[in-house]
């Protein structure tokens, strides 16, 4: 009968530490490209635009991309399916210096992207955010302490990707 409570004592312990996570998870990656900030942006609201450096496709070369609703601007997207998984990415915001896409993962969550571009004397300082709202989910909570360190390098990536168009 002690080895019951202990458990159960045990996993409480566990569930209220992870309750104490931060819920919100925020991955950043910068980088100073050589390219102007309107074209980068043009390239990050268009859905033919954002495989030309999509990460996932350097790694992917499988990956099924079916683009969603208008070619660019809100509402502009893609459907994808790989070896990491499935779901929709569509922009949700433009502006002169910053695109926002809603990433639907189904049951994964709902992160959301934005890339921004902010001129510099040599082309641009793009900053490339991920914020992913982690819930009441403990097991989530605690995948989220390790979130910078699986997506830092992809998103490293994208960046060495829009690097190579300039």
């Amino acid at each position: 009968m002690t080895i019951f409570y202990t458990s159960i004592t045990i996993l409480a312990a566990i569930v209220l530490i992870s309750l104490l996570l931060p819920r919100k998870v925020v991955v950043i990656r910068k980088a100073d490209v050589a390219m102007r900030p309107e074209d980068i942006i043009a390239r990050v609201a268009s859905t033919e635009g954002f495989q030309t450096f999509n990460p996932y496709c350097t790694t992917d070369p499988e990956l099924k991309i079916t683009p969603i609703g208008k070619p660019e601007g809100v509402g502009s997207g893609f459907r994808f399916e790989g070896k990491e998984g499935k779901g929709t990415q569509t922009v949700t915001e433009v502006t002169a210096t910053s695109v926002t896409h809603l990433i639907d993962l189904g049951s994964m969550g709902k992160p959301v992207q934005t890339i921004q571009a902010e001129a510099t004397p040599s082309g641009s300082h793009v900053t490339w955010t991920v914020t992913s709202d982690m819930g009441f989910n403990p097991v989530f909570r605690i995948f989220g302490l390790f979130m910078d360190r699986m997506l830092g390098k992809t998103y490293e990536l994208g960046l060495k990707n829009i690097s190579a168009l300039a």
